[in-house]
Formats: C-alpha cells, structure tokens, sequence
C-alpha cells in the first residue's frame, strides 16, 4: 500500500550527529527520498553522514547561517515538494522517534482521512510513567494553551516533531511566515487551522536517552505566551468574523464583556465596602454577579461551538474533487 506513494523523510539536524546513522538506517523502505538539513551544525553533521552512510536515499543539505528547525523543516518540504514526493514525513535526528512507525504515520494520509499526522506520546498510560516528570507537566499545560490557540481541541502532544504532512497541503503553507524557532510544532497547528486542514494523532512511544536538549524553558515562555496569544487572537477572527459568521461569533464578545463588567464592578464595590465598613446591597452584590455568571455561560458556550468545529473533511480531498457534483452545481448556477 505505501509503495504507492512518493514518501520522503526531512531530518533537521543540529547537533545530533551521534544519533542520526541509527535514525537513518531504521527508515524502511516505503521512503522515496531522505533529506538530511544540515542547519549550520557546529559538529558537521552533513559531512558526517556524508562520509558515513552510503544509503542512496539521502540527499544533504546545507544551511549557511542556522535557521532553527522551522527553517530546517521549510528547506526539506521545498525540497520535497520540488521532487514531487506525495507525503513529507519530518523526524528528529536526535534518536527519541522510531522511523519504523512512519508506516503508521503516513497510513491515514494515504486512505485520505487526514492532511497531516502528528506522534503523540501520551496515549498508553504506562508509557507515559517512563517520561520526565517536568516534561509531563509542561506539555499538558502547553497541550491546553495550544488547543487555544489553535483550534485541534481533538489534539495532544502539541511539540511532537514526528509529523506526515500531503504535499498539496504543504504546498498551501505560508512557509515565510511560520515560526522558525521552537515555537515551529505549535504554529504549524495554527496555520493548518486557518486552511481547515484535517490533523490525527498517532499514538507513539517516546525514547529518552543521554541525548540533550537546546530548548530553555525560561528563555521561550514569554515568547510562547506571546504567540499564543497573537495566533488566538488571528484565529478567531479568521474563523468567526472574516471567513463566517455564527451565533458563536457573537457569544464570545458579550461573555467577555459581561464578565469583565461584573468583575470590576464587583470588586469596586468589595473594596468600597471595607473601606467604609458598610455592606453591600442586595442589589450591588446581583448587579456584580450576575454579569459574571451570564459572561461564564456565554463564553462557555462560545468554547462549545468551538470544540465542535474541528476540521473533519480532509483539504487533500477537496482539492482532488472540488466539484463533487458538477451536474447539480452546474443547475444552481442556472438557477442563479
């Protein structure tokens, strides 16, 4: 089934050099063609592998100035997508992924339910003992801020680089404008949400060895903050006042604004109570909270709308047929 398929693999490389031969000799022989981005490695990992492996697969490529893995990931793509490969798979060259799931991977990309897949380490719970407790932490927070921000409520394991994306969806990509740092898994999400592209999960296990990681937690938290707050703020315009409008549309304002209201006023008229040792109304205290509690419920029922409108029709497939009835759209346009 998979040999049907032009697949290639890009490998951001930075850094990895005592782990990427292992990676490269475990991908299977559904792969086409394997980029190797050198992104200005100071170990010269693209010599390395040069000198190294001898698979006629591999393809390197080298970046004069480092990129980040985003920029590393946006020079396989293009490379790819030059190739006219139909699937681009991204794995990480530091040896946490097992390339021999990308037959998993690519599977619903190829029977047309998704658009793009992505690993998540959180689906067997036993598994999930053997990771790091702060790495558990952090990408369940980080997992709720993305559903946010992005739109896949359905989504885990936001800043899982084991990813398969098509190539007329890849090709849609606003490669200059996606994040090129570390923030590059999480804006993909954003952007794919704004060509309401289909995203699965696949359930992977996650290695952890004596490898190291670049990313400094409190070097990006105020960048991420930021990010997420922007590519939120463009989401919901995009999908609520720009490209449609619904009930929800009109949900989210009103919520906030009532709750903003009855929360200031509220604690207004707290702070005015201690300050002149008289108590509040009846009427003060309803005014204060019933602003709250009808903000709380149309806000909640903003993010219900939003939870149930996850892409579910792959972009792949619309493309291929964007006139699944000629014959009855011809007669609307008639009509017309």
């Amino acid at each position: 089934m998979y040999f049907n398929s032009k697949v290639a693999v890009v490998i951001p490389s930075y850094k990895v050099r005592n782990h990427i031969l292992s990676v490269i000799e475990a991908i299977g022989a559904e792969v086409s063609l394997i980029y190797v981005i050198d992104d200005c490695c100071p170990d010269g990992t693209g010599d390395f592998v040069e000198s190294n492996c001898h698979d006629e697969r591999l393809i390197v490529i080298r970046h004069n100035e480092n990129q980040g893995v985003g920029g590393a990931v946006m020079t396989g793509y293009r490379a790819a997508i030059d190739e006219d490969a139909d699937i681009i798979v991204k794995v990480d060259g530091d040896g946490q992924m097992d390339p021999r799931l990308i037959p998993s991977l690519i599977s619903p990309i190829i029977d047309g339910r998704a658009d793009y897949t992505k690993g998540n380490r959180f689906f067997d719970l036993e598994e999930i003992r053997a990771m790091p407790k702060l790495r558990l932490f952090g990408n369940a927070a980080l997992s709720f801020i993305t559903k946010l921000s992005s739109g896949y409520w359905n989504l885990f394991d936001p800043t899982n680089g084991f990813t398969a994306i098509h190539k007329d969806v890849a090709k849609s990509l606003p490669f200059n404008k996606i994040s090129h740092r570390y923030f590059f898994e999480t804006d993909m999400l954003f952007r794919l949400n704004t060509l309401r592209a289909v995203v699965v999960d696949i359930p992977m296990d996650a290695k952890y060895g004596e490898e190291i990681s670049n990313l400094k937690i409190s070097k990006i938290i105020g960048e991420f903050a930021i990010k997420h707050t922007r590519n939120f703020a463009k989401r919901i315009f995009y999908n609520y006042y720009l490209r449609d409008m619904s009930l929800a549309s009109i949900e989210l304002p009103l919520g906030l604004s009532f709750f903003v209201f009855g929360l200031i006023f509220g604690s207004y008229q707290w702070i005015n109570s201690i300050s002149t040792g008289l108590p509040s109304s009846a009427g003060t205290v309803m005014l204060s909270a019933l602003p709250i509690i009808i903000g709380l419920q149309l806000t909640l029922a903003f993010l219900g709308y939003d939870i149930s409108s996850v892409p579910n029709s792959p972009l792949q497939q619309l493309r291929r047929n964007p006139n699944p009835n000629p014959k009855k759209n011809n007669g609307a346009q008639n009509a017309q």
